[in-house]
């Protein structure tokens, strides 16, 4: 009962709140179908429960909000449920119609309870999803772009966007490495998620990585395996579906399911059921080449082998023809070189004969020339030999007359000197007994008054 505070009629919150709470009991008796949007799940693992936050947008912004319960029994069936027939679970972001109750408790507010929820609403909606993300790839025109790129006649070196630890990826590599052809391929992982919200970010982040490092690698796989038809519908995203479409180099999806294929499937160069069968394909491109290439060389060694014996043959009957022409022209010509050479003998007999002769003629008109010379050159020896005889005994005569004359001249001239020489001597002679004897006369003088 409300109480009277200040001359007010005053309510406790409970009473207010209990209030609210018939009001909406009497008047939300029903439960009703409501479209919203699940913008967050909410679900606690510890108690199964789940606390979903509902809102409506329009162009993106939001109009209306309310919170819900969905208690861990109807989840779990509804989850089923959804799984079994949208083949993916209740998640975050998804347009759903639900059956819900209006609750309002004192302690929690306004909720709404969640009976039941239609996967056929959301499959609609999904579907309208897809639909748009192909209507937009096609107005850009970039919708079979990644199918016009070019696959390697031999696609050796592959980038794979996966999860190391999936079988689809384990299966992949298995048929790969183990193929009963041994070709030869290289493979690198670059690790992404592969389903639920978080998917679409990193598969597009590893594109991103690997056309970094394009020119390493003949096309990318997106192996994805062992989930079944659960968690596709991030295959159909926009950007993720843009991504691949874009890519410069093919690529190849291996997702692993049987439904209608997705939109990244669709603009992907080549698309598998599964990754098995994607690894197949690959293999099947190594066929495609090496069986012509071998069916060539195996043509190509027939071709050869009967060539080389047809060749073979038909030299060995140009060898005996050869011999046999030979043989004939070897015996004419040996016939024609005997008779030339009788003949050479005979002509060069005659030509030595006439040769001998003249050069006989020759060499005695050599020796009587060569004696007439010798004369002649004799005569002039003799008269050159007496004229230097004359020439060099007036030399001498006139050279000994030349000594006598020196020789008297250098006689007389010395008989001169010795002469002169000989007065000088006498005169210094008689100047040193003078000087000598007035010396010792002074000498004897002293010598007395001493």
């Amino acid at each position: 009962m409300p109480e009277v505070i200040h001359d007010k009629q005053v309510f406790s919150l409970l009473e207010v709140t209990n209030s609210i709470k018939k009001t909406i009991e009497s008047r939300y008796k029903n439960s009703y179908w409501i479209k919203a949007e699940m913008n967050k799940l909410n679900f606690y693992p510890k108690s199964g429960h789940c606390y979903p936050e509902l809102v409506e947008k329009v162009d993106g912004k939001i109009i209306a909000e309310i919170k819900a319960n969905l208690w861990g029994a109807e989840y779990q069936r509804i989850n089923r449920n959804f799984i079994e027939i949208l083949k993916e679970p209740l998640k975050d972001g998804i347009k759903i119609l639900i059956n819900a109750k209006i609750k309002y408790t004192p302690t929690y507010g306004l909720a709404l309870d969640i009976l039941d929820i239609d996967p056929s609403f959301t499959i609609g909606d999904l579907e309208r999803e897809k639909q748009e993300t192909i209507r937009k790839l096609k107005e850009e025109g970039i919708f079979g772009k990644n199918k016009s790129t070019k696959l390697a006649t031999v696609p050796q070196r592959i980038a794979i966007i996966s999860v190391e630890t999936s079988k689809g990826y384990s299966d992949f590599i298995d048929v790969l490495n183990k193929n009963a052809w041994g070709y030869k391929f290289f493979h690198l992982i670059f690790p992404s998620l592969l389903q639920g919200d978080k998917a679409v970010d990193g598969i597009v982040g590893q594109l991103k990585r690997i056309q970094k490092v394009i020119h390493h690698f003949d096309a990318v796989a997106i192996i994805r395996g062992g989930g079944g038809d659960i968690g596709l519908t991030c295959y159909n995203h926009y950007d993720l579906s843009k991504a691949i479409a874009l890519f410069p180099i093919p690529v190849l999806t291996g997702i692993g399911h049987s439904t209608n294929e997705t939109v990244s499937e669709m603009v992907s160069h080549t698309n598998a059921i599964t990754p098995t069968k994607l690894a197949e394909l690959l293999i099947q491109k190594f066929h495609n080449f090496s069986v012509p290439v071998k069916d060539a060389e195996k043509l190509l060694i027939d071709k050869s082998r009967r060539l080389i014996l047809e060749e073979k043959t038909k030299l060995q009957s140009e060898v005996k023809l050869f011999r046999s022409v030979t043989g004939n022209i070897l015996l004419k010509n040996r016939n024609n070189v005997n008779g030339l050479s009788q003949t050479l003998v005979q002509q060069s007999r005659f030509v030595f004969k006439n040769e001998k002769e003249y050069l006989f003629t020759i060499k005695e008109a050599i020796k009587k020339g060569a004696a007439i010379q010798f004369s002649t050159w004799k005569q002039d020896i003799v008269l050159i030999a007496t004229s230097i005889r004359k020439d060099v005994n007036a030399q001498i005569r006139q050279f000994l007359m030349s000594i006598q004359q020196s020789t008297f001249q250098v006689k007389n001239g010395s008989q001169r000197i010795i002469l002169a020489n000989r007065r000088n001597t006498d005169l210094l002679s008689q100047k040193a007994k003078r000087a000598s004897w007035g010396s010792f006369a002074k000498q004897q003088e002293r010598t007395n008054y001493a």
